[in-house]
């Protein structure tokens, strides 16, 4: 007679399938880039990083959360590691390798995790999970031990609004999205609200690359667009859009207009052309993240970074930001204090 299987071991027998398909589908991933072994205190506290779109090497968003994962190490003494997927179908299979690994923190680079997340993190109970522009589930609750990392980009898009409506001749300014999804509408919303702000006569032409994830990786679009947009007026041109942005770079370059960058100092893409970027520092909301799994504060839930924090802004300081005349500077930042302050309210759409 055939042995009857009870919950019980079927329960480890979809663990252990679980743990052996990771392990399998890690040889289908880049190899694991591993920082060297540090010491202190928190030495044996061991964090993986799964990369967005685009992967390490940005400029941008990917960049600005490796600099968070780096600076743990140095600070705080924390093991780290990093993998890249080549596909959609990776992201999950990094996650469960690093969780099947008994990392204590995995963190996932970018909204389009927060499916996978969720799966692995139910999958995972004893494993802290993050991940940055997370979004909700629309139906049910976030699992217990997820934390979600969300900014508030509509407050720096509406400074470097701001500085493209006092700088703009023409009365025309631009905007280029990546994926047309809330998350890049809130790119835009704050955008037009400060160019509203400062120059109510403004337009501002916008477009969107597409509506998967590869439109944050086409730059022959972003060119196409941005192009598009100067040749309806626009004399600055404001990308959220990763890698498809350097083609905006570009098309603002052949044309002779200026470009704001996004999420890091985009400058050194094309000195000259980059007025100056919108800041978004994944590398605040990472840090604080691993330093509270390091001394034991970690809370799951939505945790929320805006100008109040330091986490956005934009670059007004230095020789990155010399394009810009003191006088607008001045004007901008009364505009930062006031929406801290509560007086300004800044749509998300």
């Amino acid at each position: 007679m055939a042995e009857r299987s009870t919950p019980a071991a079927s329960k480890l027998t979809v663990v252990t399938l679980v743990v052996s398909l990771a392990a399998a589908a890690s040889t289908l991933l880049p190899a694991r880039a591993e920082e060297p072994r540090p010491e202190g205190p928190h030495a044996k506290v061991r964090v993986g990083l799964v990369f967005d779109v685009g992967g390490r090497g940005d400029k941008s968003f990917n960049d600005a959360a490796y600099e968070g994962l780096s600076r743990a190490a140095r600070e705080l003494g924390v093991t780290t590691e990093v993998l890249e997927p080549s596909g959609a179908e990776d992201r999950e299979a990094a996650m469960r390798l690093f969780a099947a690994r008994g990392f204590d923190l995995v963190i996932g680079v970018g909204f389009i995790f927060s499916t996978d997340v969720n799966v692995v993190a139910r999958d995972f109970p004893s494993t802290r999970f993050a991940c940055i522009d997370y979004a909700p589930p629309m139906e049910g609750v976030m699992p217990p031990n997820v934390a979600g990392l969300r900014f508030r980009e509509e407050e720096g898009s509406f400074l470097v609004g701001a500085v493209a409506g006092l700088m703009s001749k023409t009365g025309h300014v631009g905007f280029v999205g990546g994926m047309d999804i809330p998350l890049i509408r809130k790119f835009e919303a704050g955008y037009r609200a400060g160019v509203q702000e400062v120059c109510p006569r403004c337009e501002v032409h916008a477009a969107f690359a597409g509506t998967t994830p590869d439109a944050f990786r086409d730059p022959v679009k972003g060119k196409a667009l941005a192009n598009s947009e100067i040749a309806a007026g626009a004399d600055v041109v404001y990308h959220a859009a990763g890698t498809t942005g350097h083609g905006v770079f570009e098309a603002a370059r052949d044309m002779g207009v200026k470009a704001i960058g996004v999420d890091a100092d985009q400058h050194d893409e094309m000195p000259g052309t980059v007025l100056t970027s919108m800041i978004k520092r994944g590398d605040v909301a990472v840090f604080d993240t691993i330093r509270d799994v390091a001394e034991g504060r970690f809370q799951a839930g939505l945790r929320t970074f805006g100008l109040a924090e330091g986490a956005v802004g934009y670059v007004d300081e230095g020789p990155h930001a010399a394009g810009i005349p003191e006088d607008t500077k001045r004007k901008v930042e009364a505009l930062e204090q006031r929406v801290i302050r509560g007086e300004i309210k800044i749509p998300e759409r």
